[in-house]
């Protein structure tokens, strides 16, 4: 059985993971925003666009709760 502070501290660790994840899409759709003011649609402005997508999957894989009301960041959390 893990005691209560591990268990709080990989809370806190998966949340703060999520949430770098989370800011580094929105960097990313920002960046492909001001690359293509500056010079049009180009293809690292699409694979800026593409990788900020692919991230808010694996967000939303982590975070949505399937038909029991659980999901993956509860399930690390709460299983030892």
């Amino acid at each position: 059985m893990r005691s209560l502070s591990t268990v709080f501290m990989g809370a806190i660790m998966l949340n703060a993971l999520l949430s770098i994840a989370m800011l580094s899409a929105f960097l990313l759709l920002y960046g492909a925003w001001k690359r293509w003011r500056r010079d049009g649609a180009s293809q690292q402005m699409w694979l800026m666009v593409a990788a900020a997508l692919v991230i808010f999957a694996n967000v939303a894989i982590w975070v949505v709760p399937d038909e029991k009301g659980q999901s993956l960041v509860t399930g690390a959390v709460e299983e030892p």
